[in-house]
């Protein structure tokens, strides 16, 4: 949650930053604001609502500075308003300050502060945080650097911070804990990020922040230190990462450009990985732990959002063809039940930023039970990479669109591969099958091709005869029931209609009370085991006057025969069918959302990567 960027260099601070703001709008647009060291003094400006609006306020003021920080705002502390907008300036006007995270004993460290006299201008726990740094600092006479280390040992929570001190005109202080931060490295300027977006423009060579380091950056010096003063070394990396990947590229929204990106996104994700012709999976990372996963008593995949689902997929494929115990769990709820883990388990975290809050903190736990980490996630360098003992990456490139779309599908295809490599490994899958899935899988992404070639003006039509719907409900059965769990979920973040997602054969369990004449009602009935059984749930529906839509094979005449309307995908094992299903789910929920009128990009309430509980 939130955006955070930072310049100190030779070039004009605030095109630098705005600039980075709207890169980094995804985390969060409640609010932003932006703070200039300059000749006067620290100068700040911000504003409720997203970033143009804070370029309007600033209009024609005087930016002139060659060091500052902004931030764009995920409310969690105090309503979206102008007071509660980062940055906050401490009560001596001298420091500022803006915070990605929450701090949790926040009210304690208020009533000691107001005890002394201070009076706040926000509701939020951020600028609390840099009243007990000033308050330390005055107290002990000690540096900026030295009260922030103090009050960092006090402070619990999850935050990154940067400061910048009028008294200290060329430098920005930060540290982390639980939220991301990368520092870019240019020619006697430093650039700083919630990711690597804000810098792409000016350098690739970046350095990822650790949980307890705190850096002080000045244009041509980088120093890190941990909370015990002790000065670290930076490890520098390239980044592999092209602007033209965070850019529009000629599209209506990032997400649209995002669902069109699949085929390649896909092909990516299993490029270098497996060899169809030679009839080869290479997963490095599970051959780091291979000899952890033939002893497993079972795999625990912890996730959140969308990822959950994507697990899900997973339990099903890694059951049916590895033919060991999965469970899955919500990250948010398996950190707090104090589950039984023990050496024998492995843990597979799945998270597309990296970063998500409650799936690091369940693996800290899961670790320090002897649990065996494999991260399954989309950007280098994050917290959840460092903490995995092995893991892959999805290789599914920048996602801006809020809604997950391309990772979602990246993620299942690593999935399956590393399902398929685990069966190998322990020969519950012989050489025939095996050959049969990897093709399978070959012509995933040409299957992909296919849906957006050929569907796309289909599911506009369709998106626009029940844009007016009032509730939703999305049915399917085995490898298809995550999908309509995701489906569901797409529809209620970017069209705000309540949908649902349940498996068809608990429909009559409950969801079918729900079913009249106005309501529409889709099914994911791609060819598969269960598709008799699929075809008489429909058959229920349509005796009750729902509107039926359905997602169908190519040449399935009977469901057609049966539904409104149809979203057609190529043939293709049950297995696989969750990767072309989503498809035509993602361009529903999109097509609906401008329909309505809404800001797809930016659905309300939302942000991106959630580093916050």
């Amino acid at each position: 949650m939130c955006g955070i960027v930072g310049y100190t260099g030779g070039k004009q601070a605030y095109p630098i930053l705005i600039d980075g703001l709207k890169k980094l709008e995804y985390r969060g647009y409640d609010s932003s604001g932006i703070a200039l060291l300059q000749d006067r003094g620290v100068s700040v400006f911000k504003k409720e609502g997203k970033v143009a609006r804070l370029e309007e306020h600033v209009g024609v003021s005087d930016v002139a500075s060659h060091t500052g920080i902004g931030h764009t705002r995920w409310a969690t502390h105090g309503e979206p308003c102008d007071r509660n907008a980062h940055p906050h300036l401490s009560r001596s006007g001298r420091i500022a300050m803006i915070h990605n995270g929450i701090i949790e004993n926040y009210a304690q460290l208020k009533t000691e502060l107001l005890k002394d006299g201070y009076v706040f201008h926000s509701d939020t726990d951020s600028e609390v945080l840099l009243n007990f740094i000033e308050d330390i600092q005055i107290k002990n006479e000690c540096s900026l650097e030295e009260a922030i280390r103090i009050a960092l040992k006090r402070v619990t929570g999850a935050y990154v911070i940067l400061l910048i001190d009028q008294a200290h005109p060329d430098t920005i202080i930060a540290a982390r804990k639980g939220s991301p931060l990368v520092i870019g490295i240019g020619q006697n300027e430093h650039f700083l990020g919630s990711d690597a977006s804000p810098m792409l423009a000016y350098t690739k060579e970046v350095v990822y922040i650790n949980d307890y380091e705190l850096a002080i950056v000045k244009p041509d010096e980088l120093i890190l230190k941990n909370l015990g003063n002790e000065v670290i070394t930076p490890f520098v990396q390239k980044l592999d990462m092209e602007l033209a990947a965070i850019e529009k590229n000629g599209y209506d929204h990032f997400m649209l450009k995002e669902i069109f990106e699949q085929p390649q996104t896909i092909f990516d994700s299993l490029r270098g990985r497996m060899d169809a012709q030679k009839n080869q999976i290479t997963l490095s990372g599970i051959d780091a732990i291979a000899d952890k996963i033939m002893a497993a008593r079972r795999i625990i995949i912890v996730a959140c959002g969308t990822s959950w689902h994507s697990a899900l997929v997973a339990e099903y494929v890694i059951e049916e063809l590895c033919r060991i115990n999965v469970e899955v769990e919500y990250a948010s709820e398996f950190r707090y039940r104090n589950p039984i883990i023990s050496s024998e388990d492995v843990i597979i975290a799945i998270s597309q930023s990296g970063e998500t809050a409650d799936t690091l903190v369940a693996l800290e736990n899961a670790k320090e039970q002897g649990a065996t980490i494999f991260g399954l996630v989309n950007v280098v360098g994050s917290s959840i990479a460092r903490i995995s003992n092995a893991g892959s990456y999805t290789h599914a490139g920048p996602e801006i669109g809020v809604a997950s779309t391309k990772a979602y599908t990246a993620q299942l295809a690593v999935l399956q591969l590393i399902a398929l490599k685990i069966a190998k490994l322990k020969g519950t899958i012989d050489d025939q099958r095996f050959t049969y899935f990897i093709q399978q899988l070959d012509a995933v992404p040409e299957k992909v091709q296919w849906i957006l070639d050929n569907q796309v003006e289909e599911i506009q039509r369709i998106a626009k005869k029940y844009s007016d719907a009032n509730d939703v409900l999305y049915l399917g059965r085995g490898y298809n029931f995550p999908t309509a769990l995701e489906g569901a979920l797409k529809l209620k973040e970017i069209s705000y209609i309540h949908a649902e997602g349940y498996p068809a054969a608990e429909m009559k369990h409950g969801p079918i009370a729900l079913v009249d004449e106005t309501l529409p009602v889709i099914f994911v009935a791609t060819k598969d085991s269960y598709h008799e059984k699929i075809v008489s749930n429909i058959q229920e529906i349509k005796a009750r006057k729902g509107k039926i839509i359905a997602i169908v094979s190519e040449g399935d005449n009977r469901v057609e025969d049966l539904a409104e309307d149809i979203m057609v995908v190529p043939n293709c094992d049950e297995i696989i069918a969750p990767l072309l299903a989503a498809i035509p789910l993602q361009l529903l929920a999109y097509y609906i959302g401008v329909e309505r009128g809404l800001d797809v990009d930016q659905p309300r309430n939302l942000a991106k990567s959630v580093t916050v509980e």
